[in-house]
This record gives C-alpha cells, sequence and structure tokens, in this order.
C-alpha cells in the first residue's frame, strides 16, 4: 500500500480499546512509563499497550515484546558496539508496526531509538508523543529538526522546556516529574530503614553507581573503592547498594575486588527505599540524582565512560555541569567528578564532607523542596489530558 495515500490512515478505534506502542529503553523509563501507564488505564480502562518495556511496565498490564534492558546503553561508542542489535530490534519493530500501526506510538525517553520509528510511523499518520524531552538544552541542539519532523507532541517533564520547545514550531506541555509525584515531601527515614533492615541509629552512604551494564563496569568498582576508604577513616560507617538481578554477579565481583565482602548491604530493588534511609549518596549521574535530591538528601555525582565516548559527549556539551540536581537549580549545589576524576579518596573526601557540614545540608535540603515543590504537577493526569488532545485531532 502506498506510504503516502490517505488510505494508510489508521481505523478509529473506540476508546475503550485503544492500542498504543510504547517503548522504553531503560530501566528509569520503564518506572516513568508505568506510571503513565496507570494514569492512562484511567481513561482508557481496555488500553491495550505493547512494545519494549521493563518489569514495572509489566506489573502494570504492560505486553513487552523486548526488554527495555536489550536497549539500555549509556555513549556514543557503546551505541556503536551494539548498533547491528538494537538497530535489528528497531528494524522488526518498525515493520510491525507499518504492517499493523497503533493508535498511538509514544516513545520514553531514548530519543535517538524512538524518533526515527516515529519519523517513519507519521507517514502512517500514526500520532506520535515523546514523554521526556530530549535534552536540547544541555547536548546535541542539532536534534531539534529531528524531534520537529518525528513527534505530534512531547510531554515535557521540566517547567522551561514547552517555551524552548516552541521557539522551534514543535507542541510540548510541561507535565511535571513523575518522580516528584511519588516520592514523599517528607521522606520517612526510619520506615525505609525498617523497610531494608537496617539500623535505626546508623550513619548510612548509599552507593548508587548506576542501573546498566556498562555503568556498573565502570563505576562499582571506584564506588566501593571509596567506600573502603570511607570505611578505613570512619569504621562505624555502614554501606548500602541497590542492584537488580541481571548486575548482581558485577556488583559481587567489585564487591569483593574492593575488599569490602560483609561491609556492604546490597538489597534488590528498593532504591527509594535506600536513597530514603541514606544520611549521604554517591550516585551515577543520570536519574538517581535527582530521585536522590527529592529525598532531600546530600550526594556526590560521579560519571566515567568510554574514553571516546566522553570526548564526543563533552565537546557537544553545553551547560557546566552533567547533574540534573545542579541542572535545574542552575547552580554548583553538589559537586561532580567526571572522567578521570574519579578516584576513590577524592570521592571518598567528597562524601565525608557532608557529614561534617550540617548547614551546608540544611541549605541543600531547602533547595531541593524548592525544586520538589516546581516538579509535583501529577504528571499521569497531566500526560493523560495532552494525550487526548493529541488523538482528538
Amino acid at each position: 500500500m502506498n506510504a503516502q495515500g490517505s488510505s494508510n490512515t489508521p481505523e478509529p478505534r473506540p476508546a475503550q480499546n485503544l492500542r498504543v506502542c510504547m517503548v522504553a529503553a531503560e530501566r528509569s523509563g520503564d518506572m516513568l512509563a508505568a506510571l503513565l501507564l496507570k494514569g492512562m488505564r484511567s481513561h482508557w480502562a481496555g488500553l491495550n499497550a505493547f512494545g519494549i518495556g521493563g518489569p514495572q511496565m509489566d506489573a502494570a498490564g504492560f505486553n513487552s515484546k523486548w526488554s527495555c534492558d536489550e536497549l539500555s546503553v549509556r555513549g556514543l561508542v557503546e551505541a556503536l558496539w551494539r548498533y547491528r542489535h538494537i538497530n535489528g530490534i528497531r528494524q522488526k519493530l518498525t515493520q510491525d508496526l507499518w504492517d499493523n500501526p497503533p493508535d498511538l506510538y509514544l516513545g520514553v525517553d531514548a530519543s535517538d531509538f524512538n524518533l526515527p520509528v516515529e519519523r517513519k510511523l507519521r507517514q502512517k499518520n500514526v500520532p506520535t508523543v515523546q514523554l521526556v524531552c530530549p535534552s536540547i538544552w544541555a547536548w546535541r541542539p542539532e536534534r531539534v529538526q529531528k524531534i520537529r519532523d518525528s513527534v505530534d507532541h512531547v510531554l515535557c517533564i521540566y517547567p522551561f522546556e514547552p517555551d524552548l520547545l516552541a521557539q522551534h514550531g514543535i507542541a510540548g506541555s510541561f507535565v511535571g516529574h513523575p518522580v516528584a509525584d511519588v516520592i514523599d515531601a517528607v521522606p520517612d527515614r526510619q520506615r525505609a530503614r525498617q523497610n531494608l533492615a537496617l539500623s535505626p541509629e546508623a550513619t548510612l552512604v548509599a552507593l548508587l553507581p548506576g542501573s546498566r551494564l556498562s555503568e556498573i563496569k565502570l563505576l562499582a568498582l571506584p564506588f566501593l573503592q571509596a567506600a573502603k576508604r570511607m570505611r578505613e577513616w570512619r569504621p562505624h560507617l555502614q554501606f548500602v547498594l541497590p542492584t537488580h538481578a541481571a548486575l548482581l554477579p558485577m556488583i559481587e565481583s567489585a564487591i569483593a575486588q574492593a575488599g569490602m565482602q560483609g561491609h556492604v548491604h546490597v538489597v534488590m530493588g528498593q532504591s527509594h527505599d535506600v536513597q530514603a534511609a541514606c544520611d549521604v549518596a554517591l550516585v551515577a549521574s543520570g536519574t538517581a540524582t535527582l530521585e536522590t535530591a527529592l529525598h532531600k538528601r546530600p550526594m556526590v555525582i560521579a560519571y566515567k565512560m568510554q574514553w571516546l565516548s566522553w570526548q564526543i559527549a563533552n565537546r557537544q556539551r553545553l551547560l557546566p555541569w552533567v547533574g540534573l540536581p545542579n541542572i535545574l537549580c542552575n547552580e554548583s549545589l553538589v559537586p561532580e567528578f567526571l572522567q578521570e576524576e574519579v578516584q576513590p579518596d577524592a570521592l571518598a573526601t567528597a562524601v565525608l564532607r557532608w557529614l561534617d557540614d550540617p548547614d551546608a545540608v540544611a541549605h541543600l535540603q531547602q533547595r531541593f523542596s524548592e525544586l520538589h515543590l516546581q516538579l509535583r504537577q501529577d504528571m499521569p493526569t497531566l500526560a493523560t489530558h495532552a494525550i487526548q488532545k493529541v488523538l482528538a485531532h
């Protein structure tokens, strides 16, 4: 059938039978999409949602054709290494959707994967929505044209993004950040410690080296070596590290290599409990830094990627920070250590500095409370309303 003909327009379906393809490419996207799914189901009870997702989406009734873990990479070079596999999934998905178009395609972050699929489906007049605006304000501003060609509407999780998109002729709505909806304004530290079977009195350091294989390879060992330094300097400290089953063997290997066996409390999932329970966190740059900020916890941000990926990404960077708390508050609130700066002694010293400066912690918590209020907007409801308007056109 001709891709340009009007016969390619999908037949309208009854709202209760809405067929939606969603694609999340990593665990943070899985969490965002699962929250949105709950909001959409309140409007479309018979929603048929399928595509690429993770365990939280599946628990919300999603039908994953592939796991989001198959797409999860960080860095341009790493993506090239896995290009054939990831592109194969994208081509198969695109062909399936071309043959049997959904009523809506909803990409969740992962713009490098989603935008080409969305652009192709527009030829079939399939409405396309992107949850999470590509961070054109931080790096790779040339993506604006791709967004305009591919997406009918962008669901923005930061308040300044719709105006920025409008300057380029792209429709967008600020829907708030869903993490701000699910994290309590005043997290219950003691309840979190009970959930994790941790001492209510201990001084607790959270280690959050990331949720991707590539992050664990580069960050788990220096994080655990930093923990060893901290324990040598302050033996009373306790450490907790959340992970998931696919990464557990690498985490256990890094613990052994750092000589920290028996000194790190590893938990499966429960990252929000870990963030609520801790006194300070050592965190890989990414969504976890925002989650830690919304839990009002001081932190040290670290990140390391394959050398060539870093050289490429760093040249395309538009802002002085990589950490979301610093970017969103527009100031250097928490220390960042990148690439060769990721050294155990430096990380350990920066973490311990927070424990020795309660006034700095109090100031940080005030700024994070203001940020929380700004981002808390009931994303599932606002996003669902925006999607309804897109489908009505």
